[in-house]
């Protein structure tokens, strides 16, 4: 069974991580996720769960606006060919539907399959935003407590410049 908001919540008071969260419509896009977080200050964000061609996991965590190139992020990342993970994969692994893929899913994934990205440029920002295992809410974070969370979770999160640069 996945993880509760709550007991992801839980976890992060455990860990001395203080967030903060916005309800709001459940959104499934980062376009319809644009129009409800207006008001809620911090880099929103995006997450691409991937595999690659050999069967590796991979969660791809980047600024809204950024461009993820899935043809030349495998160099950038160290992974064969990427394609997105199918929906019945990603539940099975980070307890998630499509539309709320978010790093916090990482709670349950207890097996450690995902390998972690963040991408450089979001990491510059000092406070983060993702869905609280639902998309019908928004949880801000700081950038350094989302890696002690992630670590907390047994994984190793790598910062790369993933994303392609803004024109």
């Amino acid at each position: 069974m996945p993880a509760t908001r709550q007991e992801l919540f839980d976890m992060l008071a455990g860990l001395g991580i203080t967030v903060k969260t916005a309800e709001h419509d459940p959104v499934f896009t980062v376009e319809e996720a644009k129009k409800v977080h207006d008001g809620i200050p911090g880099g929103h964000c995006k997450n691409l769960f991937c595999k690659d061609e050999k069967g590796v996991l991979w969660l791809i965590v980047a600024l809204e606006d950024s461009v993820i190139n899935l043809k030349t992020a495998p160099a950038k990342i160290g992974s064969k060919r990427l394609t997105f993970g199918k929906p019945d994969l990603l539940m099975e692994v980070l307890g998630v539907e499509p539309g709320s893929v978010t790093p916090f899913g990482l709670i349950n994934d207890k097996a450690v399959r995902t390998n972690v990205i963040l991408d450089e440029r979001m990491m510059q920002e000092a406070q983060l935003n993702f869905h609280p295992l639902q998309n019908a809410a928004t949880t801000t974070i700081s950038s350094g407590e989302l890696v002690t969370f992630i670590k907390a979770c047994g994984h190793h999160p790598r910062v790369v410049s993933v994303s392609d640069p803004l024109p």
